[in-house]
């Protein structure tokens, strides 16, 4: 009989890690595609709070398939982050050098989104 209800509280926790996967994902992709569509920025917030999610969910995550992607999306962020950071000074010395990098970046990044997303979806493993 406790059996059952492991099966079934494990059950219940990998529907929970991939609601809260699929939340973190979507607000990803706002986030991308507003990087990548000019005037269309959604704001760093959906990124902060998809962060969050993503840190304290992970540790729920571990020795299932779905933390890898988890630590996708925070490994995803904190390189976008740096990248941006790293090219921000060609913005203040040359405009389209800047453009062009960010541009670059936003790229990547909605690219990772999405790969994300695909394999979350047919229920795969990422690695990196």
């Amino acid at each position: 009989m406790s059996d059952i209800f492991d099966v079934q509280s494990t059950e219940e926790k990998a529907r929970g890690l991939m609601a809260w996967g699929w939340l973190s994902y979507i607000l990803h992709l706002v986030v991308a595609v507003g990087a990548v569509i000019p005037g269309a920025q959604a704001g760093p917030v959906l990124l902060i709070i998809a962060l969050i999610i993503d840190l304290v969910k992970k540790g729920d995550a571990e020795g299932t398939w779905q933390a890898s992607h988890f630590s996708w999306r925070i490994r995803t962020v904190l390189w976008a982050g740096v990248l941006y950071i790293v090219t921000a000074p060609l913005w203040l010395l040359f405009f389209l050098p800047g453009w062009i990098a960010w541009a670059l970046i936003s790229l990547w990044f909605l690219y990772r989104i999405v790969r994300g997303m695909v394999a979350m979806n047919k229920g795969q493993e990422l690695y990196v």
